[in-house]
């Protein structure tokens, strides 16, 4: 199989057991996003899982459905030509992917909006580390927020380019982020959380007074207006990467 769309595909057997033993799959309905060569696919029906794969590429899709055909013929594997990005996804459980790198950004929000149970997800070591660098830091930013806002994560072990053909130029990190119940802070409105979180970290180094005066049309002129007005100095003369998680609730939630 060849490689097509940003992906690497995962050829070591104990990197593929590691990933697939990481949560409890047995009668789950598991979402696979880029499935590649079926290397993880295999281990998660052979785990007992019911698998829903979208792969992108035509190609591979016909290849997995000739190698899969008996698991496909008995409905314990279902496999979909699509963007996982914006394609219609069924109902699932759980997610266990290898994700392709530049698209992991899109899939996570998407997976964190549609919601489930727990996600096992491969990204580049460096996405990754972003995605858990505590608020308040400077490592910290748009998606570190979005992550921690509503999910918790934990990165379980790192991979080298040799699991992989053909071999990335990086190293990859797999982690598991299970959904919280509520957000730690309440949040009023999810879409302005968002859209306050997106318009504070395009502007990273400047401070929040600034970052919310030229939020453009990502956030109405009215509303920052009220905001400038409504917050305390202390948050307005820091910068984005200064804020904590209750603190974007603060903005977000202002009327």
């Amino acid at each position: 199989m060849k490689a097509h769309h940003d992906q690497h595909f995962l050829t070591d057997p104990h990197a593929v057991d590691r990933i697939a033993d990481l949560a409890d799959v047995k009668g789950k309905r598991v979402l696979e996003v880029g499935p590649g060569n079926g290397a993880l696919t295999r281990a998660l029906l052979d785990r007992g899982a019911v698998v829903h794969a979208v792969e992108l590429d035509s190609h591979l899709c016909e290849e997995l459905t000739e190698r899969f055909s008996e698991e496909i013929s008995t409905g314990q594997l279902l496999v979909q030509h699509g963007d996982a990005t914006r394609c219609e996804l069924p109902s699932f459980e759980m997610v266990v992917s290898n994700l392709p790198y530049s698209v992991s950004s899109k899939i996570t929000f998407r997976l964190l909006d549609i919601g489930f149970r727990e996600a096992i997800l491969m990204y580049q070591s460096e996405f990754a580390e972003r995605m858990v660098a505590p608020a308040g830091t400077k490592n910290c930013g748009r998606l570190s927020i979005m992550v921690q806002t509503y999910a918790v994560v934990q990165q379980c072990f790192k991979l080298s380019p040799n699991c992989f053909t053909p071999k990335p130029q990086v190293h990859s990190t797999v982690v598991k982020i299970v959904p919280r119940q509520q957000p730690i802070f309440p949040i009023n409105n999810r879409h302005r959380y968002a859209d306050v979180v997106r318009a504070l970290f395009s502007h990273r180094r400047k401070t929040i007074r600034n970052c919310l005066r030229e939020s453009g049309g990502m956030l109405d002129p009215s509303w920052v207006k009220r905001v400038i007005v409504a917050l305390p100095q202390e948050i307005l003369k820091s910068r984005p990467e200064e804020l904590y998680l209750e603190d974007f609730a603060t903005i977000s939630n202002i009327a």
